[in-house]
């Protein structure tokens, strides 16, 4: 069951009241789940109930997207302005410095929290902004044109190709390596989802200019890489190490740019053990993968 914080923020016309829409199960140290640009917090779904047997787990719509509506009017989707945001979201829900996981545009936040000091660790799949320059047109490009099938598609068609493997490949291959591994609720979902985010077009425009420089220093970071990532190429793991190099760098072997419904077991393993409390042993030392 999803629910609604509403807080308030500051926006260049004043303090604004937004909304966020999110999903909280489960008991021990609090995880944040962050989602890529054009999802919503079901991306998280297929690995949602094996963290939540040891987290308390939190899964947001992003402002913008899913069922969290666009920020208020006058209100940028910039990096300096969305960070803040997710700060001051977790006030709103009382919860003190949380464990983050984030997924493409979600990770690429997830290391921003930690450089500022908001988050007990980092766990970064396949995060945006270790592009070159024309890496990133390549996926803005890929992104651009999903987001125009999706609103060109009607809906019953979307249903109707959701329902066979190789429709649900059409529609889903370009982020998941297993795309027939979906459920077709979730196909026509998270396509209705891309087409509907209000936030897409501003969010898509503020990362033209970013790249993530800089170590994130006294954060635990996990960066994590699916070997068929079709939009962001794994190379840019290497790059992500060499910027920070603290990083614990994991390979997700058979995974695309959206790694959880590929592999969940191992997600969840890779999640748990980079989220683990100081001084715990991890219970299965296998995913220490690279």
């Amino acid at each position: 069951m999803t629910a609604e914080v509403s807080f308030t923020i500051d926006t260049p016309l004043g303090s604004r009241s937004t909304s966020v829409s999110y999903r909280r199960e489960g008991t021990g140290e609090p995880l944040l789940l962050l989602h890529g640009i054009g999802h919503h917090l079901q991306a998280w779904d297929p690995v949602f109930d094996l963290l939540a047997a040891d987290r308390d787990v939190i899964a947001i719509d992003l402002p913008g997207f899913g069922a969290s509506p666009a920020l208020p009017e006058g209100t940028a989707y910039g990096l300096s302005t969305v960070v803040p945001i997710l700060g001051a979201l977790c006030e709103a829900l009382d919860i003190e410095r949380p464990h983050v996981a984030g997924n493409s545009l979600g990770g690429l936040l997830a290391l921003e929290l930690g450089r500022e000091k908001l988050v007990r660790s980092v766990t970064a799949l396949s995060p945006a902004g270790f592009w070159t320059p024309s890496e990133r047109q390549y996926a803005f490009n890929v992104l651009r044109m999903m987001r125009l099938v999706a609103k060109a598609l009607p809906v019953p068609v979307i249903e109707r190709m959701s329902r066979t493997a190789a429709g649900r490949t059409a529609l889903t291959s370009t982020i998941y390596a297993r795309p027939g591994r979906r459920s077709p609720e979730a196909v026509v979902a998270e396509t209705l989802a891309l087409r509907s985010a209000p936030g897409f077009g501003q969010t898509l425009a503020a990362g033209q200019d970013v790249l993530f420089t800089g170590d994130v220093p006294g954060v635990p970071v996990t960066v994590a890489w699916g070997s068929g990532d079709r939009l962001l190429l794994r190379r840019q793991g290497v790059r992500a190490k060499h910027t920070i190099p603290g990083a614990r760098l994991v390979r997700l072997p058979g995974c695309g740019h959206v790694p959880m419904n590929d592999d969940p077991a191992l997600v969840t393993r890779v999640i748990l053990d980079g989220s683990r409390p100081v001084g715990e042993v991890p219970s299965r030392p296998e995913a220490q993968l690279a």
